[in-house]
């Protein structure tokens, strides 16, 4: 595939996986998500990567679609299949598991994967209704920080959700 067009069909493969789908609101389509965390990348952090964009549009597919790792690897290239992977959460293991192993990947994975799961928790914090919901999202929030906070390649993402967290935990205070 032509690399400059890797983030409009990534766009297209969102919008098909996700159709049906909905944030927890009930209302708002899913594929909404992933376009925000790309916007995220983008305006935010400063990313025009295309690598970075396709993946940050594709987060999400693995884990909650029927599309798997050889499905974006034969669309798309490995390196994007394999962010996507960093990303996904293994539905196998209990809760109590999947955290950790998780993190332990993320960790091991691409910085892209870092970086895009930093757009994804601000994306998330940003939509948090209730203070419960916001202290829930602000361990997680904290969480990416500090896998993230050694790439140097995250240092700008880091401190754009670094003080989005502050500014939540001082609405809370």
């Amino acid at each position: 595939m032509n690399q400059h067009h890797l983030w409009q069909a990534a766009a297209a493969l969102n919008a098909r996986a996700h159709h049906g789908q909905f944030r927890r609101d009930g209302s708002t389509p899913y594929a909404a998500h992933p376009v925000r965390v790309a916007f995220t990348c983008v305006c935010l952090f400063n990313c025009t990567d295309e690598i970075v964009l396709a993946a940050s549009l594709l987060h999400d597919v693995i884990e909650d679609t029927t599309i798997d790792y050889d499905d974006i690897e034969e669309e798309f290239t490995s390196e994007i299949a394999d962010i996507v992977a960093a990303l996904s959460k293994d539905p196998r293991l209990v809760e109590a598991q999947r955290e950790p192993a998780y993190d332990r990947q993320l960790a091991a994975g691409p910085w892209q994967a870092r970086l895009i799961k930093l757009a994804d928790v601000y994306d998330n914090l940003s939509e948090c209704a209730t203070t419960a919901a916001r202290r829930k999202q602000l361990d997680k929030v904290e969480r990416a920080l500090k896998l993230a906070e050694n790439d140097p390649q995250c240092r700008d993402a880091c401190r754009v959700v670094r003080e989005c967290a502050d500014a939540v935990r001082a609405s809370l205070a």
